[in-house]
This record gives structure tokens, sequence and C-alpha cells, in this order.
């Protein structure tokens, strides 16, 4: 891993002390662009969007520390607690790579939400089953995954190619553009 890797956070609705708590478990492993952003959706009170520039895959845990990425899952669940039920935040992880692999947590239910956070890292052993390159359309550049509350685990959810945009269904992918 190279020692100038750049994350970035996006932002809107979190407090200082919160951003300060996730800066400090980051800071040793990358250089944080802070991008304090206007509120563009009414639904929710506070977002956070964390770009990371590694793969989502074994590697990156080892490299980055199972326990610091612990306390950052902490910190998120944290952030949800203080701002009670209903849809009050939402967290985007982006990880970089091909393709790259999104996590988006916007569960009204805060045990839900918690669940969400906790169950992150179990979709590593599912990824050589969904990136399988006979089973993803052709030329798929991000892979979007969404958190199941009735089957309580991480599904996929789309896929992006440079000119489609595909659902999974099922058990396939469908063309929705």
């Amino acid at each position: 891993m190279t020692e100038s890797l750049k994350t970035t956070l996006r932002y809107y609705g979190i407090s200082p002390w919160e951003i300060e708590v996730l800066y400090g478990f980051l800071n040793s492993h990358f250089t944080i662009i802070q991008d304090e952003i206007e509120q563009d959706n009414e639904d929710f009170v506070s977002f956070l969007d964390m770009d990371i520039p590694l793969d989502f895959n074994e590697a990156f845990f080892q490299w980055f520390d199972f326990k610091r990425w612990e306390k950052v899952k902490a910190v998120f669940k944290e952030m949800k607690r203080r701002r009670g039920s209903g849809n009050a935040i939402k967290i985007k992880i982006t990880f970089s790579g091909k393709p790259r692999i999104i996590f988006a947590i916007d569960i009204e239910d805060k045990q839900w939400f918690d669940n969400a956070i906790e169950k992150i890292d179990f979709v590593l052993e599912l990824l050589p089953y969904h990136l399988d390159p006979q089973k993803l359309p052709i030329g798929v550049s991000e892979i979007a995954y969404k958190f199941d509350s009735e089957s309580i685990r991480w599904r996929l959810n789309t896929a992006t190619s440079d000119e489609k945009k595909f659902i999974f269904r099922g058990d396939s992918w469908k063309e929705i553009t």
C-alpha cells in the first residue's frame, strides 16, 4: 500500500466531535480530505459519504487492522444512536477497485442499522461468488449493496457499467436503463 492514500469524507449534519473521532481512526493510514456539503436530501438530517481508495477485500482489513475497523463501525453506530430512530442518518461507504463496491446504510431502526454495520465484513465471504465474471453483466464498474432487514443480510442491489444500469432480482441481473 502506498503512503499517500487519500480518503474523502463528504458530509452534512455530522458533529465536529464525530468527524474528529473518525478522523483519528483513519489518519494513521490515510490523508483525509474533509468536505462539509450542503444538505441535499431532505429525508436525512445527517449524511456521511466515505470513499476508501482501496479494494474491498481481506487485504484491506489486514492492512487497516480489524480492531481499527471495529472502532470505525462503533463510531457509525454511535452516530445513529445519537440521532434516534427514523431516517436520521445515511452512511455511504465506497471502496475503490474494479468494480467499486458501495454500501449504503439508511435504515430507520437502530437495531437493524447496527446489524447492517456489523455485517459489512461478512460480504467478503460472498465476493468471489458475486464478482464471478460469468454472473456479472459485461463491463460493470460499480456494484451497490443494500441491507435486507427481512433476511438480515447484505444483498446485491445494483450494478453500473459505462452505459447501463442493472438491478439484481431473484438470482440474476436485469437491465433497468
